[in-house]
């Protein structure tokens, strides 16, 4: 097995949600695996956010402003990526949001934001990236690969999180269609669904806060040591782990692993 650095050189990586938390970690370990990178992310490409992500990241990496639930930014960035690099050899699949709430109380809007963004996303990212990573491919032993995050949540289920299980649920079983379709057919390509626990992101400390509104706990804090009192672990990930993992399933290392779940979660779901 190869242990130098850079394993991941001559390879192409789209990460969506590329500009903050998990997504920005993978884009991170990517690059100094070799790979080059395109992020996407909704944040407008001349946002003071983006220019300054960017230039941390350096000249292997370019951004697009993106939403993930519309087809035609899914088209752009296929165009962009085919232009400036001709090649993909992994997508991260990260773009997502959360929703809580009774289920009674639960909006069709917003049942259909959630899905649109965590289930379309991922289905419009596989569907127009495909034929591109099925030609790129036969490039590296493993073949193209598709590492798509859904969450603890799509395992188990959770008081007052229905919608966000449903669509992370729905990422886990698309995950495991598609790399039965890719073998069946010979595609060069593998599928992994990747299921992280609470980790350490602004989509956390936002989530906390929504619960703190609707009156589930007084501070952040409290649902912080909450979640930590309940992780065998006894602590929150760091997106840094979940890129690690993000990494293995995109490397060499995997190359027998698809339709599988990887599970970053510091023994939650074991219990």
């Amino acid at each position: 097995m190869e242990l130098s650095a850079q394993r991941l050189q001559g390879r192409v990586a789209f990460v969506s949600g590329g500009l903050r938390g998990i997504g920005l970690a993978c884009a991170t370990r990517f690059l100094a695996e070799g790979a080059e990178v395109v992020l996407s992310d909704l944040d407008a490409e001349d946002s003071d956010t983006a220019r300054e992500v960017m230039a941390s990241l350096g000249q292997a990496a370019s951004y697009i402003s993106a939403n993930v639930a519309k087809e035609e930014d899914w088209q752009r960035a296929v165009s962009l990526v085919k232009e400036r690099h001709g090649k993909c050899h992994i997508l991260v699949n990260n773009a997502g949001i959360d929703l809580t709430g009774p289920v009674e109380e639960l909006s069709m809007e917003g049942w259909r934001r959630i899905m649109s963004i965590n289930v379309d996303g991922v289905f419009l990212g596989t569907k127009h990236f495909v034929p591109m990573m099925a030609a790129s491919g036969a490039d590296f032993r493993g073949g193209s690969s598709i590492i798509n995050v859904s969450s603890i949540m799509g395992l188990v289920g959770m008081n007052e999180v229905s919608a966000y299980n449903a669509s992370k649920g729905a990422v886990r079983l698309f995950t495991k269609g598609i790399a039965i379709e890719f073998a069946q057919k010979k595609m060069p390509i593998r599928a992994n669904s990747l299921h992280p626990g609470f980790v350490e992101t602004p989509l956390l400390k936002a989530g906390f806060q929504r619960w703190v509104d609707q009156g589930f706990a007084e501070k952040p804090d409290d649902l912080v040591a909450g979640v930590v009192g309940s992780t065998p672990i006894g602590r929150l990930a760091q997106p840094s782990e979940l890129a690690s993992a993000a990494f293995f399933l995109a490397s060499e290392d995997s190359s027998y692993m698809t339709g599988a779940e990887l599970v970053i979660d510091g023994g939650w779901t074991a219990q």
